[in-house]
């Protein structure tokens, strides 16, 4: 079909262009038929331009013009007209003009769309993803992508800005362990072996450094066979970073820059660096989380010393066995009535812990069912120590240091939600350092690694891997926005004796790790420099920067919570014959 190719889109048009000829093609967004004379807003990804068919200027266009729908995909040309006075768009950047047709092709209709082409739509999330071209069509999905588009670029010129090298990594690689499941691809070629879709290219970024490339950097696709959730996909994007001859503060003001490049060019705001760190001990003990929310305050507090020998056994016995007995005070809790105190209640036993303790700071003293245990003079230290005023309610809980503090920062961002204390156009970061090299696995009965085989300990920590490794700091940093972590890295291991004994903790024997990783090690025989690196969640920070409350709404194609794209019915089953050829039968 031969038709008019536009000469502008459909955000161009301005009063400075009046009197022009011009030519627009997109979908009809609305149609209108005031008193004879047709009006269409027509849309493309660039805006709206309204569009006026009136039969005095054009009988046959206008007659052509009736059979337009929502949908339909048009060329359209005329000249650009001043709207009269007092019918302007202010809502609209082509709102001064009109163009008045004089020539119209239907390039393709449209049936009705199962939900409208609209900004707010009311529609269920599996609705939009099955017709998700659809989807993609409303100005705010076409604004999320257009803002991933914007980070690429802002990423990719502040790289090259400062020396680093764009390397991409293979898609198929060798299986190895790094936290979660992977994702198997049989090779046909290669009858029962299986390559591995990458979680992150790790290994060959390390590798990458021992061949001399002190920086490297690639927006890459990783995958991770895990269970989903809001900010969570099967396939995300990394901005993946490494860099010789460095310590944590390289790597930490080259992240700094970038975070103040999206800032600036994305959001309009300056940020001030360094941002502040936070150990992981501070974060936790005084946040209840390793990606703390530091736009609102409810610092925990620590009662342990206070109450362990108090007469209330359920504080004394937990202290006693190593646990501790923690809390924040909630501003104006003390007006709390016992149907919310009750709902507070049962919302932290639904975190796995035994209850909730609270103490009532009012105008008239104490008020708390665990006064006659603990005394008067107890509970005010308790309020002191919380920096409670009156008016407020402090909330206490007792369980083993981890189960008490993630349960207070789950309750802290319950709290922070229900008083609307989290300003949504205030923006927060800083670093969480200084973690745990590793965590011990009771069901596993072995110690497993906090960030990944890679890390390195610290140096004044090194000793503690041939004793109590549990307690050895790893030399591994996140970086925090807004209560979500958004980047992390470490230094890693360059040498491969240390690399081998950090396996042994890991319970890597000396084969498994030539098996999995000895590529790696054999390379650190030929001369590894010290180096380090990050990750950026790309997917993460594009839904912060939109304002979403889920990653699916910033990626163009996800797949729902339950791994499936409803759009063209994905995994779904394939013919005997592939599988044959993959020497694959189905039980």
């Amino acid at each position: 079909m031969l038709y008019k190719k536009r000469t502008h889109t459909c955000g161009d048009l301005r009063a400075s262009h009046v009197g022009q000829s011009v030519t627009l093609t997109g979908w009809v967004d609305t149609r209108r038929d005031l008193g004879g004379v047709i009006f269409i807003d027509l849309r493309d990804r660039y805006g709206k331009t309204q569009v006026v068919f009136n039969p005095k200027h054009s009988e046959a266009i206008h007659t052509l013009a009736k059979e337009l729908r929502t949908e339909f995909v048009i060329s359209v040309s005329g000249y650009v007209e001043k709207r009269p006075d007092g019918t302007d768009n202010s809502k609209l950047l082509t709102g001064a003009i009109d163009v008045l047709a004089d020539d119209l092709t239907i390039l393709n209709k449209a049936e009705t769309t199962p939900f409208p082409i609209d900004d707010k739509i009311e529609t269920n999330e599996d609705l939009r993803l099955k017709y998700r071209y659809l989807d993609l069509r409303r100005e705010p999905m076409q604004k999320n992508l257009l803002l991933r588009h914007t980070m690429y670029q802002i990423t990719r010129r502040y790289f090259d800005e400062h020396s680093f090298v764009e390397i991409e990594t293979p898609v198929l690689m060798k299986s190895t362990p790094e936290g979660a499941r992977d994702f198997l691809v049989p090779s046909r070629i290669n009858p029962g072996k299986f390559y591995a879709l990458p979680q992150s290219p790790q290994t060959y970024k390390q590798i990458l450094m021992v061949a001399g490339y002190d920086r490297y950097f690639q927006i890459v696709k990783c995958f991770r066979d895990e269970d989903l959730r809001a900010d969570r996909q099967l396939e995300f994007t990394q901005i993946d970073v490494e860099m010789s001859f460095v310590d944590e503060s390289d790597i930490q003001t080259i992240v700094e820059g970038l975070m103040q490049r999206f800032m600036k060019e994305i959001k309009g705001i300056d940020v001030a660096v360094p941002f502040p760190r936070l150990t992981y001990k501070d974060a936790m003990e005084g946040y209840g989380s390793d990606k703390p929310d530091l736009r609102f305050d409810l610092k925990c507090a620590d009662f342990s010393t206070l109450v362990k020998e108090s007469g209330f056994k359920v504080f004394t016995e937990n202290v006693k066995k190593g646990g501790v007995v923690a809390g924040f005070a909630v501003p104006g809790g003390a007006a709390y009535t016992r149907n919310q105190m009750d709902n507070l209640v049962d919302f932290t036993k639904s975190l796995g812990v035994g209850g909730l303790a609270y103490i009532k700071l009012t105008e008239k003293g104490i008020e708390s069912a665990i006064e006659k245990f603990l005394g008067n003079d107890v509970c005010m230290k308790i309020c002191e120590a919380a920096g409670a005023k009156v008016g407020d309610n402090v909330l206490i809980v007792a369980d083993n240091w981890q189960k008490t503090y993630t349960t207070l920062g789950t309750l802290r961002l319950e709290i922070a939600k229900r008083m609307n204390l989290i300003d949504d156009n205030k923006w927060n970061l800083h670093w969480v350092v200084d973690f745990p090299m590793f965590d011990y696995s009771e069901e596993e009965k072995r110690h497993v690694a906090m960030h990944h085989p890679f890390t390195a300990p610290n140096p004044e920590d090194a000793h503690l891997l041939d004793g109590d490794a549990t307690k050895a700091r790893a030399r591994a940093y996140d970086l925090v926005m807004n209560g979500n972590e958004i980047a992390g890295g470490s230094i890693r291991i360059h040498d491969s004796s240390l690399q081998s004994k950090v396996f042994g903790l890991l319970g890597i024997g000396p084969e498994e790790a030539k098996m999995k990783f000895g590529f790696m090690l054999d390379a650190f025989r030929y001369g590894a420099p010290p180096h380090g690196g990050i990750a950026f969640g790309f997917d993460r920070i594009a839904m912060l920067f939109a304002g979403a409350k889920s990653i699916r709404d910033v990626i163009a194609f996800p797949k729902t919570s339950s791994g499936v794209s409803l759009m063209d019915d994905n995994p779904s089953t394939v013919d005997t014959k592939q599988l044959d050829e993959l020497h694959i039968k189905l039980k």
